[in-house]
């Protein structure tokens, strides 16, 4: 039992510092945030944060497998048992209320994404294809029983759903928050028949 307080008490930690970090990153940007800031931020000592990461750059990397693991993770639990339509509308409402919880990180993958001179780009390829790829198989469902056009590009029809979902939310969030989720996510399917 031990052994799992510390596991729970060290899990609970490394959130503290991902929504620092986080938090600060989107702020001021990767280059200007410090391990000090981090520390400072998420209330713990300067050592705390090197306990659990070798460096910024670790604790970057493993924010942003946290943070689009859950996405992904909310991705596939929102399509689990839905025919293709339906499993469409799930992920768009998926994205948006993921990036409405983690509006922060949400812009920093956004100011990240498609950037290709950091030490953590290979990380952030294999984990947006992770994301993408569940889009991609329920497009690719969608395709196969006939739900979706047979000449539809799937994976360019999945990067685009994420990009546009990503990029959406963020612009909804900063420059209409007001707006209710439903009247985005109904927007956003609009985009996604029409073109479709």
């Amino acid at each position: 039992m031990v052994s799992d307080g510390r596991g729970r008490r060290r899990e609970d930690t490394r959130q503290k510092l991902y929504e620092a970090a986080v938090q600060l990153i989107a702020e001021k940007g990767f280059n200007e945030t410090t391990v000090d800031d981090i520390a400072l931020r998420a209330n713990v000592a300067k050592g705390t944060v090197y306990y659990n990461f070798k460096s910024k750059t670790d604790l970057f990397e493993e924010l942003l497998r946290h943070g689009i693991g859950l996405l992904t993770d909310e991705f596939r639990a929102a399509v689990q048992g839905l025919p293709p339509r339906e499993a469409v509308r799930a992920l768009v409402r998926a994205q948006l209320s993921y990036i409405q919880r983690y509006r922060a990180f949400a812009q920093l993958l956004v100011s990240e994404m498609w950037r290709t001179n950091r030490e953590w780009q290979q990380t952030l390829v294999l984990l947006r294809e992770q994301a993408i790829g569940v889009i991609a198989e329920t497009v690719q469902a969608g395709v196969d029983s006939g739900a979706l056009p047979a000449d539809l590009d799937v994976r360019v029809a999945s990067a685009a759903l994420f990009g546009v979902g990503l990029v959406v939310a963020v612009d909804w969030l900063v420059f209409q928050p007001d707006r209710p989720i439903e009247e985005i996510e109904e927007a956003m399917l609009a985009i996604v028949r029409r073109v479709a």
